[in-house]
């Protein structure tokens, strides 16, 4: 989408110079336009198709900075198997880096999941970079080809084609919560609170000569207000003095972007957080973040007199050359190596129902997980406890657009079926829960769903601030959602609603849950993390298992032991019945074809106008 606003015009009789900054970030691997998931060429993203929008960017403006948020390592089959092979830097660059040089990047920062290969890996590639990377809120414990901050000198024309040599000062941010989403990272590095660090960097940089600071921050835009340890910080760092252009990222959101919601310092509409220009341009290479900005002189240094921004959507122009030539071997080879087969299933698996409770392949990765767990705990005091298995969706619409669901056809089962079932390089994990923190658990998972009035037709089903990847199932319990009530939870996890309890019926093998009652719980890497709308729930709880296997690896493994799956699509959970009211829900327009399958009935309600499919579902 693209912000409303004038294009910045020069000043009558001062000199001024026209700057235009470019950005991309949370690519995640996905280098050229191809969606490996579907297995088929997309005009919707790829570094790739990005780049034309770069090349075309920079043939209308004379003064042009590129920059990278973070995060472009993993998240692809590409990524995994190049990980996995894990032969970069002994014989050629990694690709990714590669086509960075080759696009010509100015600066660049490592967000999260940059380090989800170990940190042997992320130094290999990121000592082929011929361009600074920033991360000045990361404190490594042994050197990294990573640098606090970076003061450029670039050479700009004014209006009139005179030359200034300009100093530009960037710095980089990631989450702090990065050391407690990633396995042995503690012992390895310490990352700071961003805005403390950032108070730092703006004076190294000043006192350095720098004219224009731009933050490259891996975080999402959060409050205004600053607070300790902050995940999504991009709003109060654009409001810290010295700070002059903000790039976001981490939450896969388009800024600006009439879909991005207002709040206090959060201009969606024109672009700015609080009051500084900003961009986040998506995520997989969907958008181009674009910021025209126009800087007039003082009598030390330069200000910015105008601004325009916008996140600029990729189009289906053909694959560019600098991104095709270091990555269409590692291309090939990827698909060779995920197009085979390791098993067989006898219904569909797909996510396009998962969120009103039939989703085969979860629950396939459900049967995985607890399969792991069981073998694993045999022999110990924990081996006769019940085990349960948390699941949730990673591909179910929401900001990856209408067809970012999963779609496994019956048949053959590849490899690339398996990335797609399990997106995360998350480990397996299992810890120890009473009935009463598991009710709490579905409490924070029912927050994904509006409160709706009984009696009223056509209601909205899913708050779209909810992420599907929040909407944990917990397989082997049974349990209604009474939609009527409020959400206990906020979708930040803050306790919204204290006297409200939406689960109700809990049950395990048809007998009522008691609060007391133990469980194993087998969860990932990621829920024990201290941060994350599950943190409450999981602090403090016995782990019995911390593994170091990867959830994919585990799930590749049952699939090829099993060979042949058939797993029942209908999750343990349902709404308990509202008589005379509907809600609406959407989906993927693909999931037309698979409503003969359901055992709840919906109904067609039209296609949305940002191309879902509507249905209607009566409780």
């Amino acid at each position: 989408m693209t912000c409303i606003c004038s294009v910045p015009k020069s000043h009558s009789g001062v000199k001024s110079i026209a700057v235009r900054v470019l950005a991309t970030t949370d690519l995640h691997m996905h280098m050229l336009g191809y969606d490996y998931f579907a297995d088929r060429p997309s005009g919707r993203l790829g570094l790739s198709r990005a780049a034309a929008l770069i090349a075309r960017a920079r043939q209308t403006a004379r003064n042009c900075l590129l920059f990278d948020n973070g995060d472009g390592l993993q998240g692809s089959p590409m990524g995994d198997y190049l990980a996995e092979m894990d032969d970069i830097g002994a014989r050629q660059p990694h690709p990714a880096i590669a086509a960075m040089n080759a696009l010509g990047y100015d600066a660049a920062t490592i967000g999260n999941h940059d380090f989800s290969f170990g940190l042997g890996f992320l130094r290999r590639t990121l000592e082929g970079a011929e361009f600074p990377v920033v991360s000045t809120n990361l404190r490594p414990h042994h050197p990294l080809p990573v640098q606090a901050h970076a003061l450029l000198t670039r050479q700009f024309h004014d209006d009139q084609g005179r030359t200034h040599a300009l100093r530009i000062g960037v710095l980089g941010f990631l989450p702090p919560q990065t050391v407690e989403w990633e396995r042995g990272l503690k012992a390895e590095i310490e990352v700071q609170d961003i805005l403390l660090a950032a108070r730092t960097g703006i004076a190294a940089l000043r006192e350095q000569g720098a004219e224009l600071i731009v933050a490259l921050a891996h975080s999402g835009i959060g409050a205004l207000a600053p607070a300790p340890m902050m995940e999504n910080a991009a709003t109060a760092l654009a409001a810290l003095p010295g700070i002059d252009v903000v790039i976001a990222g981490h939450t896969h959101r388009v800024f600006p972007s009439a879909d991005h919601p207002q709040g206090p310092g959060i201009d969606a509409r024109r672009g700015t957080l609080a009051g500084k220009p900003a961009v986040m341009p998506g995520f997989w290479g969907s958008h181009l973040g674009v910021i025209d900005l126009r800087l007039e002189p003082l009598a030390q240094g330069w200000r910015i007199a105008d601004f325009t921004c916008r996140a600029e959507p990729v189009g289906a122009d053909e694959d560019h050359p600098a991104v095709t030539g270091p990555a269409l071997s590692a291309h090939r080879q990827t698909l060779r190596h995920f197009r085979r087969r390791i098993g067989r299933t006898e219904r569909p698996l797909s996510s396009y129902f998962s969120l009103i409770g039939e989703d085969p392949g979860l629950r396939l990765v459900a049967m995985a997980q607890r399969w792991h767990v069981r073998r694993a705990l045999r022999g110990t005091r924990w081996q006769d406890l019940p085990i349960l298995s948390a699941v949730a969706p990673f591909r179910a619409g929401g900001r990856g657009g209408p067809q970012h669901y999963t779609d496994v056809p019956a048949g053959r089962l590849t490899l690339r079926n398996i990335a797609d079932l399990y997106l995360f390089p998350n480990r397996i994990c299992a810890i120890r829960l009473t009935g009463a923190e598991l009710c709490e658990w579905l409490e924070r998972s029912a927050s994904m769903f509006l409160r709706i009035e009984p009696g009223k037709p056509d209601q909205p089903l899913i708050d779209p601030e909810f992420p599907s990847y929040n909407f944990d199932i917990i397989d082997g319990l049974g349990w209604q959602i009474d939609l009527s009530r409020p959400p206990r939870y906020a979708p930040d996890g803050k306790l919204a609603h204290p006297d409200s309890h939406r689960i109700c019926a809990l049950t395990h093998r048809m007998r009522p849950v008691a609060p007391d009652q133990p469980f194993i719980l087998v969860t990932n890497s990621y829920r024990l993390s201290d941060s994350g709308l599950f943190a409450p729930v999981t602090a403090g709880r016995p782990v019995l298992l911390d593994s170091s296997c990867p959830t994919r690896e585990v799930l590749r493994r049952y699939v090829a032991q099993r060979r042949v799956l058939a797993p029942n699509p209908r999750a343990g959970w349902s709404f308990r019945p509202l008589p005379g009211t509907s809600v609406l829900f959407e989906t993927g327009p693909a999931a037309a074809g698979h409503l003969d399958g359901l055992s709840t009935p919906v109904e067609p309600a039209g296609i949305a106008p940002d191309g879902f499919l509507r249905l209607r579902l009566h409780l």
